[in-house]
């Protein structure tokens, strides 16, 4: 099997690593922080930094915070570029700017590498149990060449387009995610101001043409109060940054999406960057005069 390099074991990262242990691929590991890497050792990784790594892994994956890290571990010095073999696969599974990612592929076919933009949905859950949905930007030959290691990452492969592809379809799934939550928000504190019980009222919806994951599971959340993180509120906000510049770059405008980063913004602004993102929930039921005792 394929050598494996993962860079990144984060909040995502790090799960979908074991994943990759478990369906036995030899794994080299590397993070900015000791201990997950310890961890991953004593799973049966090695460990090495970025330059090493690529030097032993067939493919290098990498799952980092933003476009800065990606591009610093990749192309920054003593990074995969200066260690990875020609025919080496790159696979980024971030979430940056699809100008970015199309820069780092054309990079990386200059120094005779391939590189995929697969993007991720599906949370620390789906990490967790390999459930992710990829959303594929890369030739087709490069995803076939990926498809196992990414079947043992997620359930649903898609292959978008060429390179950056996969991180404008990523862009699109964060701005819908985002106005959802406001759009579940405002729902369910308007049944409440009403009079009426919220629960009921989601679950009325969830049997009809509004239902969707953000109703069944932020819903959820929103009923209980809990707001633990999951999917950090400061990272929602910076996937839609990102989704905001692409779509000035391709005028595409987005106004629902503006209007829902000033949003998150101001909740992470106001202290509640490291809650989870369906939080602003709780900041639609503050602006009516509720206040939500948080779990």
């Amino acid at each position: 099997m394929q050598t494996i390099g993962f860079i990144g074991l984060g909040r995502m990262g790090k799960p979908m690593a074991r994943n990759l242990l478990r369906a036995a691929y030899p794994l080299v590991v590397h993070n900015r922080s000791r201990a997950a890497v310890d961890e991953l050792v004593a799973a049966g990784a090695a460990a090495a930094g970025s330059r090493d790594l690529a030097t032993r892994a067939d493919v290098v994956i990498t799952m980092l915070p933003d476009s800065p890290d990606v591009e610093a571990v990749l192309a920054g010095p003593g990074g995969v570029f200066e260690g990875a073999r020609p025919g080496t696969l790159l696979i980024d599974m971030s979430t940056i700017a699809p100008a970015v990612a199309r820069r780092l592929a054309a990079a990386a076919a200059a120094s005779g590498l391939e590189m995929l933009d697969a993007p991720v949905s599906g949370g620390e859950i789906g990490a967790r149990d390999a459930t992710l949905s990829i959303m594929v930007g890369g030739a087709a030959a490069a995803l076939d060449r990926a498809r196992p290691i990414l079947q043992a990452l997620g359930k649903t492969i898609v292959h978008v387009g060429d390179a950056g592809a996969g991180q404008v379809a990523k862009a699109c799934n964060q701005a819908i995610v985002a106005i959802t939550i406001e759009a579940v928000g405002e729902a369910l504190v308007l049944a409440e101001k009403a009079g009426v019980d919220p629960g009921r009222v989601r679950e009325a919806l969830l049997g009809g043409f509004a239902a969707s994951r953000i109703l069944n599971v932020h819903g959820r959340r929103a009923l209980e109060h809990d707001f633990r993180p999951g999917f950090r509120a400061r990272l929602q906000l910076k996937d839609l940054a990102i989704a905001l510049a692409a779509g000035r770059e391709y005028g595409a405008p987005m106004p629902a999406t503006a209007l829902v980063t000033e949003r998150f913004g101001s909740l992470c602004a106001a202290g509640d960057a490291e809650a989870d993102h369906s939080v602003l929930m709780a900041h639609v039921a503050e602006s009516a005069g509720l206040h939500w005792q948080r779990k």
